[in-house]
């Protein structure tokens, strides 16, 4: 009989995505391996693309929400699933209280928030030792003492030519015949993570005298600093901004030919597309969460204030995303070969 394991995934984009190292490390070394993901609502597309996911069962709490009375209720109804272990991603309390009621035998997680009587499978994280998020969720999957392989399974999306077409007709876009640059100037984290809206301009004015299209994506948050983009040049550029499903977006992606992005969920899923990209990193570290993509360039000036990892610069100037000019990012695309 298949071991099964329920997978308690973490609450953002793009961790969701990284996390699809684990779920193919999982997958690797035991092909037969049942895994579900307890997840946000929002996250399911997401999961939907992964092949490692057997079912996606929705979290109906909202990141920060306690409501023990749901979060009993659930872990009540998912015994009758029986699963072996269970992995639990986030390192909050909470998280790893439905897996606790589950009644799972085995629960494995990270020491934190005084988890000690809801995780019997505890681990002491090593920051050195796993420098990388995919690294810590990776180690999670393993035995206490193994090491990770040499070669990382990374995230990959696999996308549907008819998931393709139907987002095209959503948004009345013909199949590219022009290369196409997708710009992704939001960050959800804060605006300490996001380039300037007029270097996007510039980038984006750049490309199209070079014949190529600009599609612009982003969250509902993010139509302001897109609309001002499009704006810059003359309209030319198609602003998807909080017009697009995470599904349709992850589609739409899938058509760029190159992705120039923030530290942002959109930048890991441009990754796990295998798409060309350029990523600006002001506040935040690539020696945590980079781009998992051979052809990724990411730009950092390396700065004494960073990485703060405050969501809006604590020094008001906002330094090292200002001074990462459009000619540095315009010579990274160049360098990708694009």
């Amino acid at each position: 009989m298949s071991k099964k394991i329920l997978i308690a995934g973490p609450a953002w984009v793009g961790d969701m995505v990284m996390a699809q190292s684990l779920f193919k490390l999982l997958k690797q070394r035991s092909p037969h391996v049942v895994i579900d993901v307890l997840a946000p609502a929002w996250s399911l597309p997401l999961l939907a693309r992964m092949p490692e996911v057997s079912k996606a069962i929705v979290m109906p709490l909202e990141h920060g929400q306690l409501n023990l009375r749901e979060r009993y209720r659930l872990g009540k109804q998912l015994r009758e699933n029986k699963y072996d272990q269970a992995i639990v991603l986030p390192n909050s309390f909470k998280s790893a209280l439905v897996l606790w009621w589950a009644r799972i035998p085995r629960r494995t997680g990270w020491r934190g928030e005084m988890r000690y009587f809801v995780l019997n499978d505890i681990r002491r994280l090593d920051k050195k030792r796993y420098p990388l998020m995919i690294e810590r969720f990776m180690a999670l999957g393993l035995e206490r003492d193994e090491t990770l392989p040499e070669t990382y399974p990374l995230p990959e999306l696999q996308i549907s030519p008819l998931s393709q077409t139907a987002a095209l007709s959503n948004h009345q876009l013909p199949r590219p015949l022009k290369p196409v640059l997708a710009l992704c100037p939001g960050a959800e984290f804060g605006p300490a993570k996001q380039w300037p809206e007029n270097y996007y301009a510039d980038i984006a004015n750049a490309k199209l005298q070079e014949g190529w299209d600009v599609w612009i994506f982003g969250s509902p948050k993010d139509q302001a600093a897109a609309e001002q983009i499009r704006q810059a040049t003359q309209q030319h550029a198609v602003n998807l901004a909080g017009k697009t499903k995470l599904e349709e977006a992850v589609d739409l992606l899938s058509l760029a030919t190159m992705i120039v992005s923030n530290d942002s969920g959109l930048m890991h899923i441009g990754a796990a597309l295998n798409k060309p990209l350029v990523v600006m990193y002001g506040p935040t570290s690539a020696a945590f969460t980079p781009p998992l993509h051979k052809k990724a360039k990411v730009l950092s000036l390396k700065l004494d204030c960073q990485p703060c990892f405050q969501r809006n610069c604590p020094l008001q100037h906002h330094q090292c995303m200002r001074e990462l000019s459009p000619a540095k990012v315009l010579t990274a695309m160049s360098e990708l070969g694009v």
